[in-house]
C-alpha cells in the first residue's frame, strides 16, 4: 500500500483537511499505514498536481484558513485501480527477530537484557490488541453489517490476528530466551514444557 492510497481511501470516506487527516492516520488508519503529517502534506499537494484531489471553495476565504480537500474522478480511477490490482505480500522486516538471530551468534542466551526487551515487546502487542478489542466493540456492534463495515471490520480482524501471532510467538520466545539465561536449557525446543 502506498501513502497516496491510503489519503485517497481516507478522502473519500470523509473530505478532510490535512490537520484532520493527520489526526484520522493517528487514531485509525496509522495502525497499518502511518504516516508522518510532514508526508501527509507533502503528499496532498501531489495529489492536487496530479489532479486526483482539490480543495473545496470556501464560502468566506480568510488568511490562514484550512483546506478541506476531496477526491476527484481520477483519483477515484486511481484509488480503483490500485483496488483491482494485485501485489506480493512483503517479507517481515522487524529489528527484533534479527537480534534473536544475533544472538545465536553472540552466545547460547545471547546478550543480557534480551529478555527484558521480549518482554517489553509483549507488553507493547497485548496493549495494542486490548486497543484494537475496545475498537472492535465499540465500532462494530452485532447487527452492524453493510458492506463497508464489514470491509473495514475485516480489517482490524487482520490486525487482531497479528497481535494474537505476535502474542504466542513472543510468549514462547520469552521462554526460550529465559531459560537460555536461566542455564536450564540447552537449546531452543527443549524446556520444561508448560
Amino acid at each position: 500500500m502506498s501513502l497516496p492510497h491510503a489519503i485517497l481511501t481516507a478522502l473519500l470516506e470523509k473530505p478532510s483537511s490535512g490537520l484532520e487527516l493527520t489526526r484520522r492516520f493517528d487514531k485509525s488508519i496509522g495502525y497499518f499505514w502511518s504516516a508522518t503529517h510532514q508526508q501527509i502534506y507533502r503528499e496532498l499537494g501531489r495529489l492536487e498536481r496530479a489532479g486526483h484531489i482539490r480543495a473545496l471553495p470556501c464560502e468566506v476565504p480568510t488568511r490562514g484558513q484550512k483546506k478541506e480537500y476531496e477526491v476527484l474522478p481520477a483519483g477515484r480511477a486511481e484509488l480503483t485501480a490500485w483496488v483491482s490490482g494485485a501485489e506480493d505480500p512483503r517479507p517481515v522486516r522487524d529489528p527484533l527477530l534479527l537480534r534473536l538471530r544475533a544472538a545465536a551468534m553472540v552466545g547460547a542466551g545471547g546478550p543480557e537484557g534480551l529478555g527484558a526487551e521480549l518482554r517489553r515487546h509483549l507488553e507493547l502487542h497485548r496493549a495494542q490488541l486490548a486497543e484494537y478489542a475496545r475498537i472492535e466493540e465499540r465500532d462494530f456492534p452485532p447487527g452492524r453489517d453493510t458492506g463497508e463495515d464489514r470491509l473495514r471490520h475485516l480489517v482490524l480482524r487482520g490486525g487482531i490476528g497479528l497481535e494474537e501471532s505476535w502474542e504466542r510467538w513472543l510468549t514462547e520466545a520469552l521462554a526460550v530466551v529465559e531459560a537460555l539465561e536461566d542455564g536450564t536449557a540447552d537449546g531452543a525446543g527443549s524446556g520444561s514444557g508448560g
